[in-house]
């Protein structure tokens, strides 16, 4: 079974990537959560919480109609084997967790910083001669900030814009009544949160369904 530590941290990841994209409140399942979102895409995804093959089988059923996504975080290769060619899977991505602190959030000359709030999502935006170089978002649930979309342009990296947007995000957060923070990324990623504090608290595998 997967542990009871990493299916808390994964349950409170999800219920503030639901509030983060303004999508539905997840339902408890057998199995695990079910988020039905609207953003990016209309679709259920699916969160599997335990590492048997049936829950992977009954996550399946609720995500299949087009775009639907099932996501493990135990015996992926038996997942796939389950799910079949269908399903198009990404390699496994971390799912990283921090105690938050206050940092600097300053920007190099010629940027602009700007944090607004809307409907409890905190969006960070950098601007350059007013175009958006990195931008942010995160919501807070339960006293846990979910950190979501966190990019910057190609053009603009490696000037630190991507640890300001972090930083304004945590200050926004901690505003709010964050007290510790979680998000799901890449391993392109890992470096700059790793860099921040962040630490690798599981793996996760998304399977999506192709049609």
């Amino acid at each position: 079974m997967i542990s009871h530590e990493v299916t808390d941290v994964l349950r409170g990841w999800a219920k503030g990537l639901a509030a983060v994209r303004r999508n539905s409140v997840p339902v408890e399942t057998p199995w695990g959560l079910r988020i039905d979102e609207v953003r990016p895409k209309t679709r259920a995804r699916c969160l599997v919480f335990r590492d048997d093959l049936d829950a992977v089988r009954g996550a399946a059923n609720d995500a299949t109609a087009p775009h639907g996504v099932v996501i493990v975080a135990a015996a992926e290769d038996a997942a796939a084997a389950v799910l079949g060619p269908a399903w198009h899977s990404t390699p496994p991505e971390p799912i990283m967790t921090t105690t938050l602190r206050l940092a600097p959030s300053s920007v190099p000359a010629g940027y602009d910083l700007s944090t607004t709030i809307d409907a409890g999502v905190i969006h960070v935006r950098v601007h350059s001669d007013g175009e958006v170089v990195a931008a942010g978002y995160t919501a807070v649930v339960d006293g846990v900030a979910v950190v979501d979309r966190v990019g910057t342009d190609t053009a603009h990296q490696r000037r630190g814009l991507g640890t300001a947007v972090m930083n304004a995000l945590t200050v926004a957060a901690m505003d709010q009544g964050a007290a510790s923070a979680v998000l799901h990324g890449t391993e392109e990623g890992r470096a700059l949160y790793e860099g921040l504090g962040w630490r690798l608290h599981s793996n996760i595998t998304s399977f999506t369904h192709a049609v």
